[in-house]
Parts: C-alpha cells; structure tokens; sequence
C-alpha cells in the first residue's frame, strides 16, 4: 500500500484481543481501538474516521451487532467497511452480520496473514466505490452545468427574435432572484427560478417576425398569434421529471397570467397562478419596459415604477411589488454590468 497508511478501528472488550490484533495490523496501518460500542460509535462519528472497523460481536452494553446497526443508519458512518471479528462462527451469525451490512465476517481464533488480507481488501473495494462515488458526481455536475448552459442559450435564442442582445434574460433572471431572495422560500429554490426565468420567452422562436418586430400595435388577429409563444414555450421545454425544467415549463407557460385573471393563456389568478411565473411576471415587464426595443424607447426607472405600483392587485400580485421595489438598488447594478449597450459596444 503506498500513500498514508489507512486507520482501522478495532473493537473488542477484552484487552488482550485488541493488542493482538494492534500486532497484526500496525506495520500496514494506523491502529485505533474501543474497548466497548459507545466509545466506538463515538470514534467513528469524529472528525477523523477511521477507514474500516473491526468489530468484536460479545460485547457488554451494546454489541456488536447493535453497533453496525447504529453505524449503518448514520449517514456520516454508514460506508465505513465493518469486518465482525468473533468466535461466534455459525452461518446464522454470519448471515445476521451481512443483514446488517457487514463487509466481511472473520472467525476466531485469527490467522494474522487472513486478518490483513481481508481488511486491505476491504479497503480497497471502498476506495474503488468512494472514486467511483466522486466520478459519478463529477458526472452529474459536468451535466447539470450542460443542461443550465441549453436553457441559458435556448432563452437568448428567443430573445435575438425581438432583442439585439439577448441581455434581457439575464437581467431578468437576476431581478427575479433578488426578488426570491425576500419570501420565505429556500435557496435551492431560488437558484432553480435563478435558472429557469431566462426559458420564460423561449416560445417566441414559433412567432412569425412580421408580429414580433411589428412596430406599434398588434391587431386582434395579430395578438392571438402572438399569445400563443407561452402555450409554444411550455411545449419546447416539455413534461420532465428534472425540478428546474419543471419550472422552466410553468415560467414559460403561465408569466402572463395577472393576478386578477385577465391574463393568457388559461386566465387563471391569484395564488393559483405559481409563484415563480409571479415573480417572473413583475421582473419580465419591468426589464422590457426600461429596455429599448425596436418598436419603442426605453422608459424611465421612474415611469415603469408607477406602472408597476399602479397594476399591484391588477396584473401583478399585490405582495410582490412592494418587495420588488426593495430590490432596486441590486436591480439597477445588474442593469449597469448587463447593459444592452455594454454588450453591443463589445461586438
């Protein structure tokens, strides 16, 4: 074995048992012992864990049996390999063992080539699954961050049909964030809205650019069309077992309904309209508003504030706008670091 020596764990009520084994182990390893379960228990639960337990099952108090019980259903010990070193060597005893998660089951009297044998191996099946456990969550990291980086780019997509940046999604998804950031709601959630908002839009792909570059107002025909992108968005993004895909999905599909129902596609209102397309609902109109667009100038912090306070209870729900409004200061840094003109000016 090359590298630090790995720490074993020897449990076992009777001294002379402990220094044989300490005998045995310590020129390949760092020899721990515990006299009964509790100090085991203890010593495993610490800040330096051992890498294997050999655990003696006759034990006063707490056996050994009772032991890899209460180690196996704590979360921070339940991987630690236990070895149960007894004289108690009938199958049934084994197979208790085993039941409660045991690695290996050796008998005494020990062979000390059998004993070494069997905990260096044991090692090494736990090292092989904690590299495997860390490959498998770099694995899912590498695709978590993918996944994030489409719904970023398929957002923008929708945005370059009536924006020249795409910058609004990102200034967006922050102001929705800041907005989060005052309920009672929890961090995982609000890094999922953090990255589900920029996918509120990504239905526009399916407008013509005829309706959605059209300069003034739609007509009746036009609208209907029009209105149609968040039925598309919740299509493109589709059913999904994925949390933040599922957001995404309810963002795109329900951002504008209005808190007193006059809103699309389903006309529903109040709290039966979910939080997230809520928040979004507020954060989307207020970017737009103070954003240029082909069809219109940019708007005053000032103006799109009154519009904003005027519609609380109408379009917006009437307990968000205030704690929007606490956000302005973060709102108007993001304005300044993702500014439309900022990105055109790096063109």
């Amino acid at each position: 074995m090359s590298g630090e020596k790995k720490t074993v764990l020897v449990v076992d009520d009777t001294p002379e048992n402990i220094d044989l084994l300490s005998a045995v182990l310590s020129p390949y390893f760092k020899v721990k012992a515990a006299m009964n379960g509790a100090l085991a228990i203890k010593i495993a639960q610490g800040k330096n864990k051992p890498d294997i337990i050999l655990l003696d099952v006759m034990m006063p108090d707490l056996d050994g049996y009772e032991v890899c019980r209460r180690l196996k259903k704590d979360v921070s010990t339940a991987a630690i390999p236990v070895i149960f070193v007894t004289a108690k060597s009938e199958i049934e005893d084994e197979q208790k063992g085993f039941d409660l998660g045991a690695a290996d089951y050796i008998a005494k009297p020990i062979s000390p080539p059998i004993v070494v044998s069997r905990v260096k191996a044991q090692i090494a099946l736990y090292d092989q699954a904690r590299h495997l456990e860390a490959l498998v969550a770099q694995r899912t990291e590498d695709l978590h961050h993918t996944r994030l980086e489409i719904i970023r780019r398929l957002g923008k997509a929708a945005e370059y049909k009536d924006n020249e940046t795409g910058m609004h999604v990102i200034r967006m998804s922050y102001f929705s964030k800041f907005l989060a950031e005052k309920l009672d709601v929890s961090e995982e959630w609000i890094d999922l809205l953090h990255n589900a908002a920029p996918m509120h839009d990504v239905g526009k792909i399916g407008i013509p650019d005829s309706i959605l570059l059209k300069p003034g107002r739609l007509d009746p025909q036009e609208w209907e069309i029009m209105q149609k992108h968040a039925q598309f968005g919740c299509e493109i993004i589709g059913d999904s077992d994925e949390p933040l895909l599922n957001m995404a999905r309810e963002i795109a599909l329900y951002h504008h309904e209005k808190w007193d129902g006059s809103g699309y596609p389903q006309g529903i209102k109040g709290e039966a309209i979910p939080l997230s397309a809520r928040i979004v609902a507020i954060t989307d109109v207020f970017d737009a508003l103070t954003s240029e667009r082909p069809y219109k100038k940019a708007w005053s912090e000032e103006r799109a504030i009154a519009l904003i306070e005027s519609e609380a209870g109408k379009h917006f729900d009437p307990t968000l706008v205030p704690l929007f409004l606490e956000c302005l200061e973060e709102i108007r840094e993001i304005q300044t670091r993702f500014g439309d003109e900022i990105f055109a000016a790096h063109k």
